[in-house]
Formats: C-alpha cells, structure tokens, sequence
C-alpha cells in the first residue's frame, strides 16, 4: 500500500470526497436559507416550517425500500450523477421563480420533495459505491474523511446560510446548492474507477423478493436490528428539534437571522471533532464501547439547548448543539464502518436502504412532531422534549449486545465461544 493518506494517494477518492463535500456544503446552505425563506419571505408558521422539513424525508418512506434493490441492480455512479443533475435543476428553478413573482409554499414543498427523492437515489448508491472504491483496510479512513468533511461543509454552509440570508435574501441561498451539485457532476464525471461487474449484473428476482431480503436481513440479524431500532427513535428526535431550532432562535430567542446561521454553523463544528476522535477512541476502548459514549453520554447535553437566551445565553446552544453533532457523526462513523465490513457487498444497497428506510422513514414524523408540539405547547417547551429524546434514544444500544461487547464484528458469522480480540484493522 502506497504511503500517505487517501485523500493524497487515491485520485479517485478525492474526487468522490470532494463532490460529496460541495454537496454538503449546498445542502447545509438550503437548510437554512429554506426555512428562512418561509419564515421571512412566505411568512410561514411553525408547523408549516415542520412541514417543509418533513417533505424534504418523506421520499425514504415512500421509495426508500425499492431504490436500494434498484441500486443493487444498478451501477452506482451513474445512479448518482442522475441525481445531482436533477436535484441542480430543482434548486435552481426554486429562486428564479422568485424573480418572477412565482415563488410559494406549495413550491417550496415541491422542490423539497423532489429534491429529497434524489437525494435517496444518491446517498443509497455513494453507500453502497464506496466498499467498490476502496479496499477494505482503506474504508474506516475513507468513512471519517468523507463524515469528517461533511461536517466541516454543514459548519462552512450553515454560516453562509445565514450571511447569504442577511445581504441577498433566504432564496438567493438556493443558487449556492444548485452550484455545489454542478461542482458534484464534474467530480463524478471524472472518476476512473469501474464497478466490478458482479455489482452491474442485472438481477432475475422480483423487486419486492428483493426488498424483503432486505428487511429480513436487518430483523433477523441483532447488531443490524439494534442500529436500525436506535436510528429511527434517534432521527424522530433530531428531527423534531432541528425543525424548531430556526424558528425557536428567532422567535423565542429573538435573534437576527445572519446570528442564527452562525450559531448553528458553530454546533456543526462538533461533527469535524466527532469525526476526528472516531477511529482514535474506538481504537483505544473498542468500537462498541465507543458507540455507547458517543450517542449516549455526549449528547445527554443537548438538554442545554432549550435553556437559550440572548446574550452570553447563546453558548448554551453552542454547547449542547456541538455534543449532539459530535456525538452523532462520531456514532456514524464507526457504524458506516461497521456495515460496510460486516455486510456481504451484493446486499450492502438493500442494508442501505432498508435501515434508511426505517431511520430516515421517521425523520419527516420527527418533523411534524416538533411543529406540533411547538405549535401546541411553544417552542421551549418543545424543544425541551425533543432534545431531551436524543439521549433516550440510545438507551435501545444500552440495552443491546453493544452493551456487553469491546468491539462490533467485522463478519456475519455466529458468535464464537471466549472473548473477541480486537481488530486492529476496524478501528471505526
């Protein structure tokens, strides 16, 4: 193996890194200039908000299951610059009808929609596609770069989502994402890499055979269910504060829209710190213990966040929102890692989409969760209960065989009698 990082020695890497991470950046930009177009522009009230966070999941309840047979069936990289090319359009489209005069809720919530359904096309598909990519030994370091990056992106774009929001109007943030997808399309065009053609062959079996493979895969198999079980009631949770946290820091805080970009950008910065220490910690304590600290111990002070007020009360959600975002991407980290090496690779799309499908499927429930709450009970007091579900969440891993195991398995195979040595090559 060549000497140096991937990011120096692996071309095709690089550009996979860097058009993921332009795609980061944009989206990043979108969720706040979004909201904030709505609120500001569409005067939008808080379960409508809710509602346009919840439209942007919804496809990976509808679709989510059938893309990843799809994807198995199909060569990954075209799969994923189809949906870039169509999710550019979609941003672009959304500010030029504003010029015209033709800018709504409802096409707001179209763009949203339709821009989440490519968005399952291609996160299923960059799952799956990465293990093709990479060889094993490569993929904890491939998994926390591309985390680690993503995170630095959300930081860089929540920022610019607020200034952009505060000098050229919330729309106009919709041009960054549609410029970032370009950016994505050019990096995936140049990628040399061709998948193995055992992963292009078309398969004979029905669709829906194919998808309950999927879901038989995740129920009949405890380390597979237990992350499917934790990311749903997790992403309800998440879900259910990040579409109040806009409106919450605006209207029950009373800050400026350009300060709540910041603020929000300063809580991404835990995910670049979540992604650093990931492979260090699972490597010094073991990978299942280090899944208990970061999505149990860290985020337990997201319960700091509701406590904001104006002044130096604003590092309170600085705080808790960095654990959470280290926690969270941190926990990722190791389990992408996991998956991708426990999984066999024929099926890696349908684990994909099947755990998306039951973790993502509750991210547009989340939503509408935290604006009703914060429409029936006010905003603190929501967001109250929703941060406090991030913490309560991983309790399902508490109670798991995480809870009594050093490291995650690295092959599907039935557990052997005596203690499981560490594996040197999964620190993630």
């Amino acid at each position: 193996m060549s000497r140096g990082g991937l990011l120096r020695r692996h071309r095709d890497f690089r550009l996979l890194w860097c058009g993921e991470t332009a795609g980061k950046f944009g989206a990043s930009v979108t969720g706040v200039s979004m909201p904030l177009a709505a609120v500001s522009t569409l005067h939008a009230g808080t379960f409508e908000v809710g509602l346009l966070s919840a439209t942007a999941w919804a496809p990976w309840l509808v679709i989510g299951l059938p893309v990843g047979a799809w994807v198995d069936r199909l060569p990954r990289r075209p799969v994923m610059t189809a949906s870039a090319a169509v999710s550019l359009a979609l941003f672009a489209a959304a500010p030029l009808a504003a010029r015209l005069g033709l800018l709504s809720l409802g096409l707001l919530l179209a763009v949203a929609l339709l821009a989440g359904t490519a968005a399952v096309f291609f996160q299923t598909a960059c799952t799956a596609y990465l293990p093709a990519l990479l060889d094993p030994a490569d993929q904890p370091e491939g998994n926390a770069k591309l985390h680690g990056s993503a995170s630095a992106a959300q930081f860089a774009g929540l920022g610019s989502g607020g200034v952009i929001a505060q000098l050229a109007g919330a729309v106009n943030g919709l041009f960054a994402n549609a410029a970032t997808f370009l950016v994505s399309l050019l990096c995936l065009a140049g990628i040399r890499h061709r998948e193995p053609r055992a992963t292009r062959a078309r398969r004979r079996g029905s669709l829906a055979d194919e998808v309950r493979a999927g879901l038989r895969l995740i129920a009949g198999d405890p380390w597979f269910r237990t992350f499917a079980l934790f990311g749903a009631a997790s992403n309800l949770a998440l879900m259910g504060y990040q579409s109040l946290q806009v409106v919450f820091l605006v209207r029950s805080v009373g800050l400026p829209p350009g300060l709540v970009g910041t603020l929000i950008a300063a809580t991404s910065t835990g995910g670049v710190a979540g992604a650093f220490a990931a492979r260090r910690v699972a490597r010094r304590i073991g990978t299942a213990r280090a899944t208990l600290l970061f999505e149990l111990a860290v985020p337990v002070l997201a319960l700091l966040m509701p406590l904001t007020t104006r002044g130096a009360g604003v590092l309170l959600f600085v705080a808790g929102g960095f654990c959470v975002t280290a926690g969270v991407v941190g926990g990722n980290v190791i389990k992408a890692s996991f998956q991708q090496r426990y999984c066999p690779p024929e099926l890696l799309g349908r684990l994909t989409a099947s755990s998306a499908f039951l973790g993502y499927g509750t991210i547009p429930l989340g939503a509408l969760l935290g604006g009703a709450l914060g429409t029936a009970l006010g905003l603190r007091a929501a967001m109250t209960l929703m941060t406090a579900g991030i913490p309560l969440a991983a309790l399902i891993l508490a109670f798991s065989p995480i809870r009594t195991a050093r490291d995650l398995p690295d092959q599907r195979r039935p557990p052997q009698a005596g203690p499981r040595p560490a594996v040197a090559e999964q620190p993630v």
